[in-house]
């Protein structure tokens, strides 16, 4: 295990490193919609990119949701299996919508994973942006 400290600096270290091997402009919250973003995670068992629906006002959220999800073949085109939740709780206990994939077996805390997460990172990505630019204004039109 690591101390408080070692952790974060891993995982400072981590993002650094992926910045570094990746070096361009990821797409993320720039997507001109409120509350609607692409995102990376990583922890001590798993890697996600996900697209995270978070309005408050349900209305909206589902039907973001419901525009992205009509799209679910294209986006498997993109990035393959996905996952899907209408109702995700965060750890904060927030509910946001969620569309993600995972690549289990990883960990933030292993070096010797970072590659694999990295080359992860990149692919998933990259199809969920290029899901996004295809259909951003049908998804937008809300």
């Amino acid at each position: 295990m690591f101390s408080k400290h070692e952790a974060q600096q891993l995982k400072k270290d981590f993002w650094i490193a992926f910045g570094k091997s990746f070096p361009r402009k990821w797409l993320l919250y720039d997507t001109k919609i409120k509350d609607f973003s692409l995102k990376f995670y990583a922890d001590n068992k798993k890697a996600e990119v996900s697209i995270d629906i978070e309005m408050k006002d349900e209305l909206f959220r589902n039907a973001y949701y419901e525009k992205i999800w009509s799209l679910e073949e294209m986006l498997k085109e993109e990035v393959g299996d996905i996952q899907k939740d209408e109702f995700y709780t965060m750890e904060n206990g927030k509910v946001i919508s969620r569309i993600w994939v995972t690549k289990e077996n990883v960990s933030i805390f292993n070096k010797n994973t970072w590659q694999e997460i990295f080359e992860f990172f990149v692919e998933k990505m990259d199809g969920f942006e290029r899901f996004y630019y295809e259909y951003e204004d049908f998804i937008k039109d809300v």
